[in-house]
């Protein structure tokens, strides 16, 4: 072989003799699709032990009678585990033709599958509960100091922690399809980059970044004021006698602690697009100075844009349907959460590609 031709061919691939020099969550385009794969195995067996009768179908207002309002509320264990299996297996099937490369239709009908998984495990089956279980953690820790308790351990039923379960899946499935994407369309798996990467484009990244974070801090804003009023004992948005029944139970001191939950989330969105960011402030403990890891930010703050989004869009549902407008004030801040997970998923999604710096593996 010309000496030319063979250093172009080996730079066109990528630097394996690196590959073990990063750190394991910095590989995962290598590992996710086994992890993909196993947990598709995983809960396919559950689904065959559902279906022959086992107990803990997590699905159904018969096993879950939370779940009066959720997609698969029809759902029975005789047909429904059947179902899951037969996806699972079907999907198994998909992770293995992934280390192909078709091109056509083929390409799109893989696409199409894993992406579909992966949409359906993150946005259908999670329900409200599970951004509740996740906000009232440190409300209930505040609570404890104070001697209140709110029972935090009863928000987790087995149908929610199965939410948590099939949310990872699907994010699995998310990763999976993206690395698959990026191979088929010959770009860099490890950060997406094809020759066509240019300045312009990260600027677009960071101008569009800027707008979805401060998007998704004012969009709570509409949420914390009635909460807070109503702590204060002023009925803003509701009536006198929602706001006696709230003091009662003491549901306004739980209200007021989800403002401040979301306030604090408000500051860490911040962080999005501020030097503090990237790197920690010099009087921070132990970390001061040091770079943070993409990741220590990406996945909360991905994780909390899923649930918020579901969240809104089932309350937003809910609100056509009963159209409870004498407690305006209860009801109409939560529509804007759709809104403020979507503002937060992009404003994610533009920090983890404005943090991407020179990739080891394709240059």
């Amino acid at each position: 072989m010309n000496p030319a031709n063979e250093k172009n061919v080996s730079s066109a691939l990528p630097d394996q003799s690196e590959t073990p020099t990063l750190h394991w969550w910095k590989r995962w385009p290598e590992w996710v699709p086994y992890a993909t794969f196993i947990w598709t195995i995983t809960y396919g067996a559950l689904g065959l032990y559902w279906w022959a009768g086992g107990p803990g179908f997590p699905l159904g207002s018969v096993n879950d009678p939370g779940a009066a309002h959720s997609l698969f509320r029809q759902a029975a264990a005789a047909n429904g585990g059947l179902f899951i299996a037969c996806l699972c297996l079907l999907g198994a099937g998909t992770i293995l033709l992934l280390n192909r490369k078709p091109r056509g239709i083929t390409r799109a009908i893989m696409l199409l599958y894993a992406w579909s998984a992966a949409i359906v495990l993150c946005f259908a089956i999670p329900d409200p509960r599970a951004l509740m279980g996740m906000a009232y953690a440190p409300v209930s820790l505040i609570g404890a100091l104070f001697g209140q308790s709110l029972n935090y351990l009863d928000f987790f039923t087995w149908p929610v922690v199965n939410q948590y379960i099939c949310l990872i899946g699907g994010l699995l499935w998310a990763a999976t399809a993206l690395t698959y994407q990026r191979h088929t369309r010959d770009a860099c798996r490890y950060c997406g980059r094809i020759k066509g990467h240019t300045l312009r484009r990260m600027n677009a990244v960071a101008r569009l970044g800027r707008w979805a974070t401060y998007a998704a801090i004012l969009a709570p804003l509409y949420y914390d004021i009635t909460r807070i009023a109503w702590l204060f004992g002023i009925p803003f948005g509701i009536t006198n006698e929602m706001l006696y029944s709230l003091q009662a139970s003491g549901a306004d001191w739980a209200g007021a602690g989800l403002a401040l939950v979301s306030v604090g989330g408000a500051f860490l969105t911040h962080g999005l697009i501020k030097p503090w960011g990237e790197s920690f402030p010099r009087w921070f403990p132990i970390l001061g100075g040091q770079r943070v890891p993409p990741a220590l930010a990406v996945l909360p703050a991905g994780f909390v844009a899923i649930l918020l989004t579901v969240t809104g869009i089932q309350v937003t549902l809910e609100f056509t349907m009963s159209g409870d407008f004498q407690n305006w004030g209860g009801t109409t801040p939560l529509l804007l959460m759709p809104i403020w997970g979507i503002a937060l998923g992009v404003a994610t999604i533009c920090y983890y590609y404005r943090r991407q710096g020179k990739c080891r593996q394709c240059t």
